[in-house]
């Protein structure tokens, strides 16, 4: 079945153009490579995006790891084929020269064959959450966050940061951020930990996370690990029913 196409291109050059882009380069160096965007995406992309949110609901993977996280996914693969315009904003040429020169890093797409590559997270029932945690790489390279809030109905559900972990030089500095429609995160994945915290009975939350990395090579243990983790913690078994040997792995 051919893919739609849509273009988010108009709107995304917009939204970058009317950024003080000194400002949020200097925040998010000074911020141990972390930086918020309050209403970052105009709300004709969070529209359509929405709309794709409501399309692919039947095709979320509710998930419980005890002590850890419990919430509901929707992956890469389901997106690729059924929400085009979350799949152009993931690969839009202007997008990922901002975020290159944001991070300083040359960043790429992930391998056709990564269910994070872009994904749907879904917090919907009450107690859906996820604990501390890393974004770590798996790959060669480094490994870069992007989170999309899309819909925040919850006074209690929110987005955990604590700046400078692990820097024995800072005292930790806590953020507890709503992700309200269009706004975005952007982050060093090895370098913030994060959380979010349980949703309440009657609301919901939806965010979209885009992943990018600077090498697109895995060993095979850190593969094996990934593949196994996406299956119990995220996406369910199907990941492996449809994963895409679309790069080299060394």
């Amino acid at each position: 079945m051919e893919r739609l196409q849509v273009s988010v291109e108009p709107s995304v050059e917009g939204a970058i153009q009317a950024l003080d882009f000194d400002r949020i380069h200097s925040s998010y160096w000074e911020q141990n490579e972390f930086v918020f965007l309050d209403q970052c995406l105009p709300p004709e992309t969070v529209a359509q995006i929405l709309s794709e949110v409501e399309a692919v609901r039947p095709q979320i993977n509710r998930n419980y790891v005890p002590t850890h996280k419990k919430g509901g996914s929707v992956s890469y693969y389901t997106l690729r084929e059924k929400a085009p315009a979350i799949f152009a904003l993931y690969r839009s040429p202007r997008f990922l020269a901002f975020l290159s020169r944001l991070t300083e890093s040359q960043l790429l797409l992930c391998p056709e064959d990564d269910p994070h590559a872009c994904a749907l997270y879904f917090y919907t029932e009450p107690g859906d959450h996820i604990g501390f945690h890393y974004d770590h790489s798996y790959y060669k390279g480094n490994r870069y966050t992007v989170l999309i809030g899309l819909v925040e109905r919850s006074q209690s559900c929110r987005l955990v940061a604590r700046l400078y972990k692990g820097q024995p030089s800072r005292e930790i500095r806590e953020m507890r951020i709503p992700m309200e429609p269009g706004s975005m995160v952007v982050f060093n994945g090895d370098k913030l930990w994060h959380a979010v915290t349980p949703l309440e009975a009657g609301g919901e939350r939806v965010i979209l996370t885009l992943q990018y990395v600077t090498d697109q090579r895995i060993g095979p243990v850190k593969q094996l690990f990934s593949n196994m983790e996406d299956a119990v913690a995220y996406f369910g078994p199907v990941v492996f029913l449809r994963r895409r040997p679309a790069h080299k792995r060394g």
